[in-house]
């Protein structure tokens, strides 16, 4: 009989050696780190055994391993670690309790074949299946769960399908930026360079930039520091306290270039500042600071 194993972890060639070279004992699954992926995994294919193959893994992705193992503790499904000498110990010293059987790499197909086929025999002494008896409802249960599982399966890839999507789209869109300044030759200066390269709107006071917030979105704001009536500090104010907008970046525009003005702007938080006369090659890569 073949034994059902499910394999997981960073090292793809010793995984690729399970389906490759020991098809004839084991029927192989895969599954990704994620603790749904593995449970849903679990519950459908009610493996033999789960082999997590290490291959650096971080730490927190081992950690992590620990909640799946109290889950397939339940299930009475033995754990084989397949690793180098670091890997095996950076598993022990993080998971120093689990119950686990090791085998250190290197170690030939064969080897590590004949060793998790002696683990399992062990765990079924006459070499098959526990005996027990099924009944009628037992199956259609049995049936109901698979089906259920799978569906469940299906709305997660679906769901993944869309996220996917939305980062695409996300992707491809030009990043929109807001430039505030009460002066309309700056404006102009700055939306003529940038605007190749992005969408940009531009607002000539403090009042017309926070209305155009209330309903549009940007991905950055430059704003000038000396507007009158409502100068930048209380234009930014107004976008922090604004749980909309609170964590908008902000670059502010100043020609101050007093020190401790410049001390002043830095208080406000912003992610940055530039002073006049604007150097557009700072401008460039400030923008690509904030919007990667």
């Amino acid at each position: 009989m073949k034994y059902k194993v499910l394999l997981m972890g960073n090292n793809k060639m010793v995984i690729n050696e399970f389906f490759t070279y020991m098809d004839m004992s084991f029927e192989c699954f895969s599954t990704s780190e994620r603790y749904d992926d593995i449970i849903n995994h679990v519950k459908y294919i009610h493996p033999d055994a789960l082999i997590y193959c290490l291959h650096g893994e971080h730490p927190d992705d081992l950690k992590r391993f620990v909640n799946v193992e109290n889950k397939i503790a339940k299930e009475r499904i033995p754990i084989v670690i397949v690793g180098d000498d670091d890997d095996c110990s950076e598993f022990e010293r993080i998971a120093p309790m689990l119950e686990v059987k090791m085998f250190h790499r290197p170690i030939s197909s064969q080897n590590l074949e004949e060793g998790i086929l002696k683990l399992l025999k062990e765990k079924r002494p006459e070499g098959g299946q526990e005996k027990r008896s099924v009944t009628v409802t037992e199956s259609v249960l049995k049936t109901e769960d698979v089906m259920r599982v799978a569906e469940e399966l299906l709305a997660q890839l679906a769901k993944e399908e869309e996220k996917e999507k939305e980062r695409e789209k996300e992707a491809a869109r030009k990043k929109h930026i807001l430039i505030v300044d009460d002066d309309s030759s700056v404006l102009k200066l700055l939306k003529g360079y940038l605007v190749e390269r992005y969408d940009v709107a531009t607002a000539i006071s403090g009042k017309i930039a926070l209305k155009f917030l209330e309903t549009k979105r940007t991905d950055m704001v430059l704003l000038d520091y000396e507007m009158p009536v409502e100068n930048g500090a209380a234009v930014l104010a107004k976008i922090r306290q604004n749980p909309n907008t609170s964590n908008l970046p902000v670059v502010f525009l100043t020609g101050v270039t007093d020190r401790q003005k410049i001390m002043e702007v830095l208080t406000m938080k912003p992610q940055g500042y530039l002073t006049k006369p604007i150097d557009m090659g700072k401008l460039s890569s400030t923008i690509k600071g904030v919007l990667g």
